[in-house]
Order: structure tokens, then sequence, then C-alpha cells
């Protein structure tokens, strides 16, 4: 059964049998050293863990599981922490397994065109590993120079290049998952399609709650031939959302195909200062071709055609690495430099129908308008992952609660015109109370009988994903900034 209230432990056998596995330097649990993992990249929610430990195989993995199911104690797994809906957030009197000393590649078969990565391996050391030999790990998140792959398994990470080639899911061949009653499976394998379940599907983007993954066979792809990038700046955003829907429809898929409003443009222009981006421009749009050298030649010239049609007041094209990449310099730097454009800022993670884009961006300006907080958007503006950055200072009292409530009418927004309160960042803890509005009640219990399969006593990740307390007022009233003070130290 799930756990249903809090409880009080003795640490000292506890923590002793953690030391008994991993030694006294893999056991973290003075409180000084504990607030570094009080929160995720969603830092409105904090939280100290009762204790870290810091495991480097796949047996201490299972032996720390074991000794949490003995003593029936809840249990976090964490990679490198950037996760933006405190998906790796501490439960109260926890125990978080941080998987950051896990680091090493333990095979490459460029043959088959596969690795297999321990899950503390960082996103863009795969590319690393591999891209001497032609080859390259698809998925990007913007975080991808310092989070890791184990936390894009947990949250099925995507990135500006998903539109073409999907998110992590399609990318995992198999996992060795270490379960929440401290058994080791073998889920998928290293062929792209298995018999029986697709368990391997089941577990990426389970967050935690079905188990730790602890070795990744990932699929890496040849590079293209030939790439082009092609930034279209315009006056209106109806414009540049008319061209991402008309890319698409004239049977042209981008590798990547990305969108920037005026406040991003000027943000990422002041912190990055790439001078590509038009200071004036309403919206840019970056849209990267990949292929064969003919098919590449082809479709550049189409793609400028449908932004100039749609009002595109200029469409530069860059097919050399140095200025591809200065150009993509922008769009990776926009979340971070939000973070110079006010004291905080609040990110949610929605996704739309393509058609549905420009009036999903005029409800969020009148949202704008009715709060009376600025809101940048920057997204995948391909597949219609929305990524709107709601500017505020939680130096004001009751700040933080509205910008929440505004990130709620986003995500109900999306829901109401077809789409997801989630493309790529998770539910985590932020996002649970809207699930409701996403799924029936039965669709709810199905995902549950699942868990309960993989975590029969709720230790894994507990009160994640699914809506308890059943209200956001309530989860926020009872998560939101609060600093508690820790554990007995020993």
């Amino acid at each position: 059964m799930l756990i249903q209230e809090k409880k009080q432990y003795n640490w000292k056998p506890i923590i002793k049998a953690f030391e008994a596995i991993l030694g006294k330097n893999g056991v973290v649990q003075r409180r000084e050293e504990l607030i570094t993992y009080e929160c995720d990249g969603l830092t409105s929610y904090r939280q100290r863990p009762a204790v870290v430990v810091l495991p480097r195989t796949t047996e201490q993995i299972a032996e720390l599981v074991k000794v949490c199911n003995k003593y029936s104690v809840p249990f976090i797994a964490r990679g490198s922490g950037t996760g933006l809906s405190g998906g790796a957030l501490p439960s109260e009197n926890s125990v978080l397994i941080v998987t950051s000393l896990m680091r090493q590649i333990l095979n490459v078969d460029l043959d088959n065109q596969r690795i297999v990565v321990q899950p503390g391996v960082i996103n863009s050391w795969v590319t690393q590993t591999v891209s001497g030999a032609g080859f390259y790990y698809a998925p990007d998140p913007s975080s991808q120079i310092i989070c890791s792959i184990g936390g894009n398994v947990a949250e099925n990470s995507g990135g500006v290049h998903c539109l073409k080639y999907g998110v992590t899911t399609n990318h995992v061949l198999g996992l060795k998952i270490v379960t929440p009653t401290g058994e080791i499976l073998d889920l998928g394998g290293q062929v792209p399609e298995m018999p029986g379940y697709d368990l391997t599907g089941v577990f990426v983007g389970s967050e935690g709650t079905l188990g730790i993954a602890t070795e990744i066979t990932l699929r890496i792809l040849k590079s293209a031939e030939s790439i082009c990038v092609l930034l279209a700046d315009f006056t209106s955003v109806e414009a540049a959302a008319a061209s991402v829907s008309d890319i698409i429809s004239a049977g042209i898929i981008p590798g990547g195909m990305e969108m920037m409003d005026n406040i991003s443009i000027n943000a990422v222009e002041d912190v990055v200062a790439t001078n590509c981006y038009p200071r004036d421009a309403t919206a840019i749009l970056l849209v990267e071709i990949d292929g064969l050298d003919v098919e590449v030649a082809v479709n550049k010239q189409r793609v400028a055609e449908i932004c100039q049609k749609n009002g595109a007041r200029n469409v530069t094209a860059a097919s050399d690495l140095e200025t591809r990449l200065k150009l993509w310099k922008g769009r990776k730097a926009a979340f971070a430099a939000a973070g110079h454009l006010s004291p905080d800022y609040y990110v949610q993670d929605g996704v739309i129908p393509r058609t549905q884009l420009t009036y999903v961006l005029q409800e969020i300006e009148a949202l704008s308008q009715k709060f009376g907080y600025k809101i940048a958007n920057v997204f995948h503006a391909g597949d219609g992952n929305l990524h709107p950055l709601i500017l505020f200072d939680n130096s004001v009292s009751g700040a933080l609660e509205k910008v929440e409530e505004v990130g709620g009418e986003i995500l109900k927004l999306c829901v109401k015109v077809g789409g997801s309160i989630s493309g790529e960042h998770g539910i985590g803890a932020d996002k649970k109370c809207y699930m409701p509005d996403m799924f029936s009640a039965a669709d709810l219990e199905s995902m549950q009988w699942i868990r309960q399969v993989f975590n029969p006593q709720g230790l894994a990740n507990p009160d994640k994903i699914f809506p308890t307390p059943r209200t956001c007022g309530e989860a926020a009233n009872s998560m939101t900034m609060k600093q508690f003070e820790g554990v007995e130290q020993f």
C-alpha cells in the first residue's frame, strides 16, 4: 500500500547499514551539507532529506534500496538536479539516492549504433564520446551540458531536435534497473523491438516512481551529410506561427524549429550578445534542416519561401558549423538569460497542437495583462511544446502563489485546446494537482495500479505525479518555500 502518513525513524541503524555498503564517505548526513540537495531546478519547493547516499554501482543501489525497504523509509533518486518540476524534491524524512558518481560509459558499439552508460553520465558527453566517429545522441535539452542521462530517462526529456528525432524514450533501447523492492531487472535489450510488454516504455518518464535506472543502452545516430540553420524574423507572432504550420504542411520535417518572442530575444542579446537576433522583431523562428546535400538545398529554399510568404522581414541561412552554433547559442541560453530580466521566474511546460499556436499565445498575453506579470515565450514551435517564463519577484509577499496560478491557467488552456500539461519537464510535485484536468479517475487509477506493481509500499519517490493532496492550493500551502530543519545529527 502507498504511504499515507509521516513516520519517525531511528536513523542510527539505517545510516550504519548505509555506511557498511558505501563507506562513510558515501553517506551525507550533516545538516549544512544536506542543504545542497533540498531542491532541484524548481527552487520554489524545498525540503531537506534526512540523509543522502552516493552509490557507484548497480549492486550498491540494490543494497541501499533493500535497507530502505527493511525500515520502510521513502527514497528518491536524483541525478544532476536540473529538473524543473520538483521530481527530485526530497520527501520529509527520506533518503536521497544520488547517482552523480555513476559516470562511466560502459560500452560503445558503433557498428550497431548504440552506447551503454551509467545514469550519472552527462547528456552532452554521449555525443562527445562518439562524434569523432561521425555519430551523435539526438535528445538535447537546453541543460544538456549539465543534466544527466538518468534524469533524462526519468523525465523523458526532449530538446530542440525532438520534432524530427523524438524524445528520450525514442532513443532508449534497454535499461538495467533496481526496482523499489531491491531487485535488479533488465528491461528491453540491444535491438529496437523486443517481444512482450514494452516495460522500457513504461519505465521511461515514470519519474523515479518505478525504480532507479543504473545502466542505460542508448541509440546513437549517424551525423547528417548536410545541415543548415535558418533564422527568420517577423513583425507578428501570428506570422511566425503560420510559418510553423505551413512548413510542416509542406511535408518538411525540420531537425528543430524553435520560436522566441521579443522579450526573450532582447534578454538573450543582453546576456549572450550573439548579434544575430534582431532586437525589434516581434518573434523569430530558428529552423534547422538536415539530411542529404540535395535534400537540404531544396528544403532550405522552400522554408525561406514559406517564411517570406508569411511576412518574414529577413531570412538568413548558415551552413558552416561556427555560424550554426552561434545561431543556436542564444536559444540554448534563453532560460539563463531570463534570469537577468527579473529577480525570479517560473517556467511552465505544456503542449498544444501547432494549429493552436496563435490562439494560445494570445491567451497567454491576456493572462499576462490580467495578472500583471510579464511572460517571455521561448519554445519548441515545431511540436507545440511551450515554455512560458513568468517573470516575478519572490520577495514580494504572495507573488509566488500568483504566478503559480498563472502557470496553472496556462496548463488548463493547453488541455482545453487538445494538448498536454507536460512535454518534457515531467509532472513531479509541481503539476500533479492538474492531472485530473487531463485524465479521468479511471485513467489515474490505472496508472496507480502500474505503480503499485513495481512499488508496493510506495517508497520510491512518494507524493509525486498523482494529486495528493487533491487541490493545488493545498499543495502550495503545504510545500512552497518551507525550510525544514533536517534531522538529528549522529
